[in-house]
Parts: C-alpha cells; structure tokens; sequence
C-alpha cells in the first residue's frame, strides 16, 4: 500500500490560494494604489472574483488564453488573479510591438479574449479584424462601443474558483526578443509561487513593502513583483508606463519602500533635474537586473540613493524570472576589494546552477561556460513549440545563452551573452569586462561594446559611447583609459560617439543586434 492510498487528492495550489491567504491575514490592508483609486486586499479580492465571472460569460474556460494589451493599471492588476480563478492562461502582450509582431503573437496563442485599454484602441480593433472569433473587451470606458470591463464586473456576482494550480499553466510570457523571435514561455502557477516564497526568502517583497510598479506588464520585470506581493500581502503603487520625473514623485508622495529598476532607469532617474526636489529616503531596496550595470553607474546610484540598499537580480522569462540574486553586503568592504560586486548572485533557495561545457559537462569552478538552471521555478516549456523546448530543457536544465562562472563561494558571474562574446583573433573577448572599464572614464555616460568585421582578426573590439552633457573624449582617450584596465587584445580598436539614445528593448536592454546590424549586414557571415 503506497503512503497515500485511501487519502484526498493533494489540492493543486495556485494563485487563487495565495490571494484567498492574503486576504485572511491583510484583507483590511492596502493592496494597490493607482492614480487617484485604491483597493484593500479584501476589495481587490471581491473585484477579481466577479471578474472571473464576467470572464466565464465570455466563455473563457480551462486553458482558454486571455490577451491583455494595455499599460499598467488597476484594471491589468486585478486581471493577474482573475483571469486564473475563471481558469484562463494569463497572456500580457507586449504593446510596444508592431501590428504585425501582435497578429503574429495572437496567432500563435489563439487568445478567446481580447482586452485592450485606450492607448491600444487602434492595435486592438486591428487585431480583432484578424480574428473575428476573438472576443474584444476595452479597459477604458466609451471604446468604439466595445464592452467596458469595469461594468461587467459590476454586473456580476462571485462564483467558485476553477482551482488552477500546481503544474497548470498561469501566464504565456513572450520573451523578450532581444536575440531574435520573441517565444512565449508555459510558466505554471507553482512556478510564480516558488518565485514569489524566493523573494520573500530573499527579504523582499514582503508584506511591509510599498512597491513602485515602473515595469511594464507584459515584462516579467512588472509581472513577477505584483504577483510576490499579491502574496504577501504589500502594496503596490502603479504607474502607467516608466517616466523618471513621475517615479520619483511616487516615491516621494506614497513613501515607496522597494522597487526594481533596470539599469537605464537608475540612471534617468539620478540624472534628472528634478532628483534633488524629491525625498527618497524612505526607498530602502532597490533590486536592479534585466542589464548588465557598470560600477561606475553603481557607484553614482548608491552615492544618490545612500538610505537604499541595492540587490542585484538575474533570471529570464523562462525562470519567472530571477534565479539569483546579489545582497547589498557584496558591493562594499572586502567583498569588493576582491571584486565580487560583479557577480550576478547566488542560486536563490529552489534553484541549482551550474555552468557547463558545450557538451552539458559541468566545469570547475573559475572555468567560464553557458549557465544552465533547474528548480522549481523553471518553465514548463515553449508554447507549441516542442523542438525548441527539448534543445533549451536538455538534461532536466535551462540553457539561458550567458556565459559565466562560478567562484568558490557559489557566486555566479555573468560575462557576456554567448552571442555577445567577441572572438579576435582567437581570443574570447567578454564585451561586459571591456563596458566596465571604458564607462570608468569620467566623460562616459554609456557604452556598448559589439564586435565588428575584421579582415585580419576575424572580429574587432568596437566601443559605441554616449559622453556626458558638457564633457569631451577622444578615440584615442578612451583607448589609452581602457588600457589602464584590461588586456591589449580586450581594447577597443575603434571608437564611436552616439548622439542618441541606445536602441532599447521594452525592458530597457541594449539592443546589441540592432548596434551590430549596421556592421555586419550583407556579409557571408553575419553576427547580429
């Protein structure tokens, strides 16, 4: 007789779960602030179980997808755990793409709804003329006639939950596409509850946590917070789309204790007119990531924030997403005299990491390789696309495409994405190691550093530099500055300056391949 012969099934626990204990221990507490509106957690849990309701008229069931397509609101955040209690596939996409990247996304996921806000009226009805079947509901009130959200919730009653959980999938997340097309992830809802009980692990997230919500939430970077904190039970403090001037006026006005900012956001932040205006001492954690980050930027955001204490975070979609992250303690003292602030952290509580040769052998510690990741907050795989999951899942691992090692300690580093590594002469270049010592140049402002055609190196160190407002730099400056630092083979062999800004991904990432495009396009071999 096996040990649960006889006994109930286990219950699959899922999002619904986590929100139903929150309310127990927090339901009088603030869950959201938007703009002028608020919810405690006991009004946010009424609004998302009649809107589950309101979904299931549509005709949404187990496993139906439902499309969301609008900036960050209220609206966006009760559909995180309404769209799992009518048994839907949360689907955020992303609102920065073309027609044509959506109509592709919406073919691939064959959402029942559609849910569009005011910003994407025109995309939505584009979207919806391609497929007819699809139903349409807007997020803002008076769209073309559509049916407004807010009043079919209004219009119903709460019903039972569908009791998704375990391995059932809770959100198709379309990665990025920062290397090239954009895939949804299956990320199941013990995946999101294994993420959100990391962070708490971690000490963040936690109930006592004012969040400012700066990422948008098609991104893992917006999702993943909002989902820890319906959770804990914090709060979170809604903006619409990053603006530096309005975050730190949300931070300011609302005492905003945490939140996560991609490099390039600290530094729109610090460096706008307005910083000094604003009181941002009540921000104590800052949980940086999605980008590499330059000590030199590091060091000006801990001088302009000195009441934060910055955690690093790395993961990807696939991982839902951080799989480590870095405590403030490795950015000073001894810890960085030995140069460890550069790691991008230890394996979070469920996770294991390993870095591997090409052949999934795993190296010694030191040895750079490709970090591979497994836990339980590992996807389930690529929607619909089976070969692509079996190459990025073998053996039981996440292959993530970056480059890395790991120290005695366990500290993982990250040096470069596979396809970023520029290989001159034989030698393997990381263009991180090459940014950090070029951006330790007072004139520099940012930097990306790509390799381009060389006849006789096969690939050149090219530095793309954006100087600071009123300062001045030469080719020949930056070189002898980067000497002072790294190998000669690692040193740029040409320098640009870039009046504008840097190509970005949604998530604020660099996007190389668009930097590279123009060297390299035409060529037999191309690297983009």
């Amino acid at each position: 007789m096996s040990a649960s012969e006889g006994l109930s099934p286990r219950p699959a626990i899922g999002v619904s779960a986590m929100l139903a204990r929150t309310v127990q221990v927090h339901g009088a507490s603030l869950a959201v602030i938007d703009g002028d509106r608020q919810q405690t957690w006991a009004a946010y849990a009424d609004r998302v179980a009649r809107g589950a309701e309101a979904l299931r008229a549509l005709g949404v069931g187990h496993g139906d997808r439902v499309a969301i397509l609008a900036l960050t609101s209220m609206e966006f955040f009760e559909l995180l755990a309404a769209v799992p209690r009518a048994g839907g596939i949360m689907v955020p996409l992303n609102w920065r793409w073309t027609v044509n990247e959506l109509l592709h996304a919406v073919a691939d996921c064959e959402p029942a709804v559609l849910l569009f806000d005011e910003r994407m009226a025109a995309t939505g009805a584009a979207l919806a003329q391609a497929h007819p079947d699809m139903k349409v509901v807007a997020l803002t009130p008076g769209l073309s006639g559509l049916p407004f959200y807010g009043d079919m919730v209004d219009a119903h009653s709460a019903g039972e939950d569908a009791g998704r959980g375990g391995d059932d999938v809770y959100q198709l997340g379309y990665t990025g596409g920062t290397t090239g097309t954009s895939k949804a992830a299956m990320l199941s809802h013990r995946n999101v509850l294994s993420e959100a009980m990391c962070c708490w692990a971690e000490g963040i997230l936690r109930s006592d946590c004012i969040y400012l919500v700066n990422g948008p939430m098609f991104h893992a970077a917006g999702t993943w917070p909002c989902l820890s904190i319906i959770g804990s039970g914090g709060t979170a403090v809604l903006m619409p789309q990053f603006e530096p001037g309005e975050a730190l006026r949300l931070i300011a006005a609302h005492g905003v204790t945490e939140s996560l900012l991609v490099p390039t956001a600290i530094q729109m932040m610090i460096e706008h007119p307005d910083f000094t205006r604003f009181d941002m001492s009540s921000l104590v954690s800052v949980l940086y990531g999605a980008a590499p980050i330059t000590d030199a930027l590091l060091d000006r955001a801990i001088a302009a924030l000195p009441h934060a204490r910055f955690t690093q975070c790395y993961g990807m979609t696939e991982l839902s997403p951080v799989c480590t992250m870095l405590p403030h303690a490795y950015l000073e003292g001894e810890h960085r005299m030995k140069g460890r602030n550069r790691a991008a952290g230890r394996a979070l509580a469920a996770v294991q990491i390993r870095i591997v040769d090409p052949q999934d052998k795993e190296l010694p510690r030191g040895e750079v390789g490709e970090v591979v990741v497994r836990g339980e907050t590992m996807m389930l795989g690529y929607w619909h696309r089976p070969e692509e999951t079996a190459e990025a899942l073998r053996g039981g691992w996440m292959h993530t495409g970056d480059a890395g090692f790991m120290d005695e300690q366990g500290l993982v580093y990250i040096v470069d994405r596979i396809k970023d590594v520029i290989i001159s002469g034989g030698e393997n270049v990381f263009s991180t190691e090459v940014e950090n010592a070029v951006a330790s140049h007072p004139a520099v402002r940012q930097v990306a550093v790509v390799g381009i055609p060389d006849a006789k190196w096969g690939e050149a160190v090219h530095a793309i530099i954006r100087l600071h407002d009123g300062h001045m730099a030469t080719e020949e400056d930056i070189i002898a500055h980067a000497r002072l630092a790294i190998a000669a083979y690692k040193v740029p062999r040409s320098v640009v300056f870039w009046e504008e800004e840097f190509p970005v991904s949604p998530a604020n990432k660099v996007l190389k391949r668009e930097l590279r495009r123009v060297y390299w396009e035409g060529r037999e071999r191309a690297i983009i």
